[in-house]
């Protein structure tokens, strides 16, 4: 038996249009699972739907804008109609509004980072846990940061929210643990995608992402599928309640 087998289980993973959220339900789809794709604009949800399909998959798109509760219901609601109750859920969707200091960050973005980053996972994951509790099994993947791990002098809120994660997985696997509900992060480092492309875009910050790269280069959406897939699948059954930082070595900081 494959151990890193999907066969039969629904996955839900938000924020799956593009990036990151892209390449885990590629995988996902890849390994047998019926993936629902979500962003807040649905034809960009249907293209890796025809992706996955064209590829001999399984997948659908419901759009969502997780920062408002009712869709977050509908969302779930709508898979359970479509493919079951959930077996797995990645929450990956997230904002950034604000590149700069915190002493010049407005209180709405603030308030914005903290309501998607943070709030909304914890409505994914109470609305869904109930559900695996019953079948005495679930994993949920909660896509973080390796600045949840340190200072910013530029993202900073984000990496406040992105540390929050951390600990949201913490309490919720103490919670959900003994009825089979594992809760895990993944924190990548510079990942080459669009919501990061201020980062790696910038010649001086990319330098310096090289610079403390072991591996000498940043990350791909795809470095990132599979730490997800490990966590998802029986392979990662007796993980729970941690971080996996997928970052090339970047926090190493070794000279």
């Amino acid at each position: 038996m494959d151990s890193f087998s999907l066969e039969g289980k629904t996955a839900l993973v938000t924020g799956s249009s593009r990036g990151i959220g892209r390449a885990i339900a590629m995988a996902y789809a890849r390994a047998g699972a019926r993936v629902v794709i979500s962003s807040r604009k649905l034809d960009a949800c249907e293209s890796v739907v025809r992706d996955i399909k064209a590829a001999g998959g399984t997948a659908t798109a419901i759009a969502c804008n997780i920062s408002h509760k009712d869709q977050v219901e509908a969302l779930i609601s709508q898979t359970e109609a479509t493919f079951g109750p959930v077996d797995v859920l990645v929450c990956n969707a997230a904002v950034n509004p604000y590149y700069g200091p915190m002493s010049g960050i407005p209180d709405d973005a603030f308030s914005k980072i903290l309501q998607v980053n943070i709030i909304a996972n914890n409505w994914l994951v109470s609305r869904v846990a109930p559900k695996m509790a019953e079948r005495q099994g679930g994993a949920v993947v909660i896509i973080s940061s390796i600045g949840g791990l340190m200072g910013s002098r530029t993202i900073g809120a984000y990496c406040i929210s992105k540390a929050a994660d951390m600990q949201l997985a913490r309490n919720l696997a103490l919670e959900w643990g003994k009825q089979g509900v594992r809760v895990n992060c993944i924190a990548p480092g510079l990942i080459k995608t669009d919501f990061a492309k201020a980062l790696w875009d910038n010649p001086q910050t990319l330098a310096g992402a090289l610079k403390a790269s072991p591996l000498n280069r940043i990350g791909d959406p795809d470095d990132i599928a599979g730490a997800a897939l490990l966590l998802a699948s029986d392979a990662g059954r007796f993980i729970t309640g941690t971080t996996i930082v997928v970052d090339g070595g970047a926090t190493i900081r070794g000279e």
